[in-house]
């Protein structure tokens, strides 16, 4: 009897594996501007606040729907914008909300009303939360293969100045608004700045950080290294050799750095993961160590491929980690890379994974004490 359940199990267990589902959602109620475009932004189109597919359809004289057909099971976190995230949802006081969301096991139908816009209210000051080590190194650092500008910070660590003949490993930071001050970050910050200090007041290793300003509208190309049939024509491989070849000869010029691949490190999350693995993989003589938070190489499938195919002199580091509140595919596309790396005998490979984690910047802020004293060790 133990037996047959047992196998029982097995099956549906397999059977809600391979299900696809429905999700409607119906939008009932909106506070203001009623008339406006809404679209449904989440982890099942990469967050794209705009995405054209995901655009609800006007349903009676009030309603706007949308289906969402062939999901499968799984955790799905959502949100609703007219178009952009400066006009994202928000209670009716204009108060930031959580990502909505739903485990889907089944066809789902849900009603939600809209309280407020971001835009409905005016912009309040969001406090300025660097420490006096974070320095706007350049507001429009040139990105000439591209042809483009970006902002850089640059984290001092707090001996810098003080210690004159010491030299210091040094960490390139993707999505560089988003990891030492709110008042320009997209939403919370990473907090590195704080981090780093209170690590290093109790004895702990230091290090110069420099962050790059993402690309706006042109992030989801820079930070992908392959075509993408909806986001176009990828420029990685332009971005990645800014970073090579531009930004840091440019830093260890100005600064007191520790010039090899053993000193020098790159991080990123979702799309700045997967940019930064491909940096590494082309420049790993120029990077010896990985930071590779929540990737997104549902855009990038060719990656396993090109990482077996790489030909690597010197050993890279890698620190992989996701959170079990992800997308469905997180973290087994994750695990395909790792497994590539283990044959390649990559054994200095850390990989972390917390169950609750979600895919936003309160759980790479989380993570990233561990992954920095893992990094310096």
């Amino acid at each position: 009897m133990k037996k047959i359940s047992l196998l029982l199990y097995v099956s549906l267990l397999t059977t809600l594996l391979h299900a696809q589902f429905t999700l409607r959602l119906v939008v009932t109620e909106v506070a203001t501007k009623k008339l406006d475009d809404i679209y449904v932004t989440g982890n099942f189109n990469n967050w794209d606040p705009a995405d054209s597919k995901y655009k609800l359809k006007p349903f009676g004289p009030t309603r706007r729907a949308i289906v969402l057909k062939d999901l499968p099971a799984g955790k799905y976190e959502f949100k609703f914008t007219r178009g952009g995230l400066d006009k994202v949802e928000t209670t009716a006081k204009g108060e930031d909300i959580d990502n909505r969301t739903i485990d889907l096991t089944t066809d789902e139908s849900l009603n939600i009303t809209i309280p407020g816009w971001k835009d409905d209210y005016p912009d309040k000051p969001k406090p300025f939360t660097a420490t006096e080590q974070v320095h706007l190194l350049d507001s429009a650092f040139s990105l000439p293969q591209l042809g483009r500008t970006r902002a850089v910070w640059i984290y001092l660590p707090k001996t810098y100045e003080a210690l004159k003949g010491k030299s210091y490993p040094v960490l390139y930071m993707q999505d560089g608004q988003n990891l030492f001050n709110e008042r320009v970050a997209n939403g919370p910050e990473w907090r590195v700045d704080e981090c780093l200090d209170s690590i290093q007041k109790a004895g702990g290793k230091e290090c110069i950080v420099v962050g790059i300003e993402h690309g706006g509208d042109k992030r989801m190309t820079e930070y992908n290294p392959y075509d993408d049939a909806k986001y176009g024509k990828g420029e990685g491989k332009q971005y990645a050799e800014f970073l090579a070849k531009t930004l840091k000869p440019y830093i260890d010029s100005k600064y007191r750095t520790l010039k090899d691949a053993a000193h020098t490190y790159i991080a990123g999350s979702s799309m700045g993961g997967l940019i930064s693995l491909y940096t590494l993989m082309q420049y790993p003589n120029v990077f010896g160590a990985a930071g590779v938070f929540s990737p997104s190489f549902q855009l990038a499938p060719a990656m396993g491929t090109d990482l077996a195919n790489a030909k690597w002199t010197v050993q890279p580091r890698f620190y992989f980690y996701a959170g079990g509140k992800e997308s469905t595919t997180m973290v087994p596309d994750m695990d395909k890379v790792i497994g590539v790396l283990e044959k390649k005998n990559q054994y200095d490979l850390r990989r972390s994974y917390f169950p609750l984690g979600q895919h936003n910047e309160e759980y790479w802020k989380r993570e990233f004490a561990d992954f920095y004293k893992w990094l310096v060790r």
